[in-house]
C-alpha cells in the first residue's frame, strides 16, 4: 500500500478523505489540517470538518499553525509518505514540503485548470456564466495551483445552481477522480502521465470577501442573479430596506433574472436601480441596472429563517415605489 498524508479542511475535502481511506491500495498515515477556528455568535473554538472525521475514523492529526515551520516539516517527514493528497488546504506547501513524498504531491482542484485558479474556483466560475465546470487532479510545484495536469472530470452547471449545490455535486466526483489519479501511481509509479497548463487558458479566482455580498442594484440583472448563486452559502447576498422608519438587511438565497416579456405582456418599468415595482403574492420584483427586473424568490430577513418573498410580504410592507438598498436608505423611502 502506498503512504499517503492528507492535507485538507472544509467539508469538501473531508468527503474526500472518507471516501480515500477506503482505497485498499491506499494507507492515510497522517492527516494535515488547520487549527480550531472561533466559530458562530459566540465564538466558541470549533474543529474543522477534516479534524471530525479524521478524528472518527482514528487517523493521526496535527494542526500546525503554519505547517513550513520545521517543526510541521519534521513531522510530516518522519510518517514517510509516498503521495500527498491535498484538498483546500488552506497554506501554500514549501519547497522542503513538496520534496517529501517519494512518488508526487497531488491536489485536487475543484476547476478545469488551468481556469480559475485560487480559492474560490466554484463561485467564480459561476460569476462568470460558465456552463460546464469540473474538478482536476495536479502535480502540485511551487505556484498556486500551476503544476501539471494529472486527469480532469467535467460537468455541466445547472441553471439557477447555487455554488452549495454545485460544490455538493462536485465532491463526489472529486473525490472519485483523486482516488483513481493516486491508485495510478501504485501501478505506473512515477511515469504517471502529466501535461503543462495551457498559458492561454489562465484565469483566476481569489478568496471571497463579506462585502462582495452587497447587491448593487446598478449592475445588470443577470450579472446579479449570478452573484445571488455564486455567493450562496457564502458570503450570501444581501440588502436593505426602510421599515417603520428604521433601516432592516434582507439577504436575498435565491433570485432570477426576468426576462423580456412579449410586447402585449410588458413588465412594469423600474425608473431607479433598487425601485420595487411588484410586492404581492406574485411575486417581490426589483429593478436593475438596463431597466431590468430581478425576481426575489427566496429572502431572510433579520433574525428569521429564510423564506419565500410572498411569505416575508405578509408580514412586512414593502411598497412599490420603494427603494432597496443604498438610496432607499440615503432617500428614506423604505
Amino acid at each position: 500500500m502506498l503512504r499517503v498524508v492528507f492535507m485538507g479542511t472544509p467539508e469538501l475535502a473531508a468527503a474526500v478523505l472518507r471516501r480515500l481511506v477506503r482505497s485498499p491500495s491506499l494507507d492515510v498515515v497522517l492527516v494535515v489540517t488547520q487549527p480550531d477556528r472561533p466559530q458562530g455568535r459566540r465564538r466558541q473554538l470549533a474543529p474543522p470538518p477534516v479534524k471530525q472525521v479524521a478524528a472518527e475514523l482514528g487517523l493521526p492529526i496535527i494542526q500546525p499553525v503554519r505547517l513550513r515551520r520545521p517543526e510541521g516539516v519534521a513531522r510530516v517527514a518522519a510518517a514517510r509518505p509516498d503521495l500527498f493528497a491535498v484538498v483546500a488546504y488552506g497554506e501554500i506547501l514549501s519547497p522542503e514540503l513538496l520534496a517529501l513524498p517519494r512518488l508526487a504531491p497531488v491536489n485536487l482542484h475543484a476547476s478545469l485548470l488551468p481556469a480559475y485558479r485560487g480559492a474560490a474556483p466554484i463561485a467564480w466560475a459561476i460569476l462568470a456564466g460558465e456552463e460546464v465546470t469540473g474538478m482536476t487532479t495536479m502535480w502540485i510545484d511551487a505556484g498556486m495551483d500551476s503544476g501539471d495536469i494529472l486527469e480532469q472530470t467535467s460537468t455541466p452547471v445547472r441553471a439557477g445552481e447555487t455554488a452549495g449545490e454545485l460544490e455538493a455535486r462536485l465532491t463526489p466526483l472529486g473525490a472519485e477522480l483523486l482516488v483513481h489519479t493516486l491508485e495510478t501511481f501504485s501501478v505506473l509509479g512515477t511515469k504517471v502521465p502529466r501535461r503543462a497548463q495551457d498559458p492561454d487558458g489562465i484565469s483566476y479566482a481569489p478568496k471571497l470577501r463579506k462585502e462582495y455580498g452587497w447587491l448593487d442594484w446598478a449592475k445588470p440583472v443577470d450579472r446579479l442573479a449570478r452573484e445571488v448563486r455564486a455567493y450562496n452559502p457564502w458570503p450570501g447576498s444581501y440588502t436593505r430596506y426602510v421599515e417603520a422608519g428604521a433601516a432592516r438587511q434582507l439577504k436575498v438565497h435565491r433570485a432570477r433574472a426576468l426576462q423580456p416579456a412579449a410586447a402585449d405582456a410588458l413588465p412594469p418599468v423600474p425608473r431607479l436601480p433598487g425601485e420595487v415595482v411588484r410586492a404581492d403574492a406574485g411575486g417581490l420584483w426589483v429593478g436593475a441596472g438596463g431597466q431590468r427586473l430581478l425576481a426575489l424568490e427566496e429572502v431572510q430577513p433579520e433574525g428569521r429563517r429564510a423564506m419565500t418573498a410572498a411569505e416575508f410580504l405578509r408580514g412586512h410592507a414593502i411598497a412599490v415605489g420603494s427603494l432597496l438598498g443604498e438610496a432607499g436608505l440615503s432617500t428614506g423611502r423604505g
